[in-house]
């Protein structure tokens, strides 16, 4: 089976809440189902700068701050290979590009429906309470 490769970005404010996206019904991959935003990387292009073209394609926002966190495989409609990041500074106001809608929530309480996304939020509070992130 072929593996697609793919950025998620966990989005975090100053209140430690992440941003997360009802994604939409015409979805090819989990539609419908709240999720960490992300999407697929383009032949040649590497993990940043698919994290920077998405955040901007998928929120209307501009990376200023971003850490990898980890990667996690996702199996949905295809195999895909999430490379998770967080990002904790941007410029610009959020909105909506592609999903239903965005809204934030808190880390410990986020109702994700995407089991490597709740993987990558636990990964993400253990590493802020150790001072990593």
């Amino acid at each position: 089976m072929k593996v697609h490769e793919c950025v998620s970005f966990l989005l975090v404010n100053q209140d430690k809440q992440v941003l997360l996206e009802k994604r939409a019904l015409t979805k090819a991959s989990d539609p419908g189902l709240v999720a960490i935003p992300g999407g697929h990387m383009e032949a040649d292009e590497t993990q940043l700068q698919t994290l920077v073209r998405e955040i901007d394609e998928e929120l209307g926002v501009q990376v200023t701050s971003g850490q990898y966190l980890c990667s996690l495989y996702h199996p949905t409609s295809e195999l895909q290979l999430l490379h998770y990041y967080v990002v904790t500074q941007w410029q610009g106001t959020i909105s909506a590009h592609e999903a239903d809608s965005v809204f934030w929530s808190s880390i410990a309480a986020a109702p994700i429906d995407c089991s490597a996304d709740k993987t990558a939020l636990s990964e993400y509070q253990r590493l802020s309470s150790a001072g990593v992130i």
